[in-house]
Order: structure tokens, then sequence, then C-alpha cells
């Protein structure tokens, strides 16, 4: 782990707080130093090239790991993620990096469908993901293969490009990787999981707790 003078500055700065408290202050190094690293790890790029709308040298970056066939994290996609795009992605404010956590086999084949559709283009892999999560009980409680091919189809794919799509065993070891990484490094275990610079938010959040926390970086 590489500790840089910002890390090593706060880490003194915690040293005295803790003395005056009566404090160990190591406790507080290593508390500075693992949140360092975290988002460190964090930052990491993938196996995959990141999926993300807003500048990268952005003050704030949240990161999702989500589910394809997780109902909350539709919910967010369909009600708050909208919020968050025309108050800070749009202005340029933050950067929003959606990461694929796929709970079961057939998240894992509408996270292959996203990818495949979007060619590594951002605004239609982000177009790709919305029309799965809005159509979400349709193909996950469906004829999976069937309705995934519709919405291939529906995205300028032939119904040859979207098997040839679910097939591909590369793409999926890719996904399967990054999702071990997320597991294992990040303690990511359940979607939707979000960091905001590094900082772990489990579970549905609401814009206004969003809101709340990019204000206080961005000081506004």
């Amino acid at each position: 782990m590489i500790i840089t003078r910002r890390t090593f500055t706060a880490a003194l700065s915690l040293t005295g707080l803790a003395a005056i408290a009566g404090l160990s202050p190591w406790r507080f190094i290593g508390e500075a130093m693992a949140q360092s690293q975290l988002a460190a790890d964090v930052a990491k790029p993938p196996s995959l090239p990141d999926m993300a709308l807003g500048p990268k040298d952005a003050a704030v970056t949240i990161v999702e790991y989500a589910s394809m066939t997780c109902p909350h994290c539709a919910a967010f996609t369909e009600q708050v993620f909208p919020k968050l795009k025309e108050a800070y992605i749009d202005t340029g404010k933050i950067r929003f990096v959606f990461r694929e956590f796929p709970l079961d086999i057939k998240a894992a084949a509408g996270s292959m469908l996203a990818r495949c559709i979007a060619k590594d283009d951002p605004v239609k892999y982000f177009a790709a993901i919305h029309t799965l999560f809005k159509q979400q009980e349709n193909w996950v409680m469906n004829k999976t293969s069937e309705e995934l091919t519709l919405i291939g189809k529906q995205a300028g794919l032939s119904e040859a490009d979207v098997d040839k799509c679910l097939k591909d065993q590369s793409l999926l070891d890719k996904i399967a990787a990054d999702q071990k990484f997320a597991n294992e490094r990040l303690k990511v275990n359940s979607t939707p999981t979000f960091f905001l610079n590094g900082e772990m938010i489990k579970g549905e959040t609401s814009f206004e707790e969003f809101d709340k926390r990019i204000k206080a970086i961005l000081k506004t």
C-alpha cells in the first residue's frame, strides 16, 4: 500500500485528536489507511472497461454494484438515478460508474446483453440497463432468452447477435472475475451497493441521502 502525503497528514491530525480524547492514536491511523486502501481498490480498473457518465476528474465519484435481477436496483434506476443525473451528472459535478454484480445466471445474461448492445459506448450502456430494469419482470419471470432477444432486437441486434452474445464465455468470465474482486476485496455481498468516493453505502438509498453527502463534499 502506498501512503500518500494527504493520508499521512490526515493520520497525524487524527493522532492529535486521539491524544486529546485519551484514545489510542494508532487505531485512527489504521482506520484512515484502511479507508484509503479501500478507495484505491474501488478505483482500480476491473476486467471490463468501466461504464461511466460524468467527467473523470469530478470531485465526487459514485460506483454502483448492481444485479440486473435485483428489484431494489431497478427501483433505484427508475426513481433515484434520473434525479442524480439531472442535478449532478449532466452538470459535470459527479462521475457515476455502473458495475455488474450478477446474483444469478439470468442477471449475468442481462449484463452480457447490455455490454453487447453498448459496444463500449457508456450512453448506449446506460440506456440498455435502463430498458432491462424497466422490463425486468418480463424477462426474469418469463422465457428469459426469448425476452432478451426481443430487447436486443429493439436495440439493433439481430437474433444471431444476441445468441452469440449470450454464449460469449470470455465476456461471462470477465463479469465473474469482476464480481469476485468486488466480493473479496471490496466486501460487496448484496445489491445495490454504492461507493461514494470510496465510502461504502449498502442498500437502496434515496436521492436526498446522496444529495446531502454530495453537497457536504462539494461544500455547496
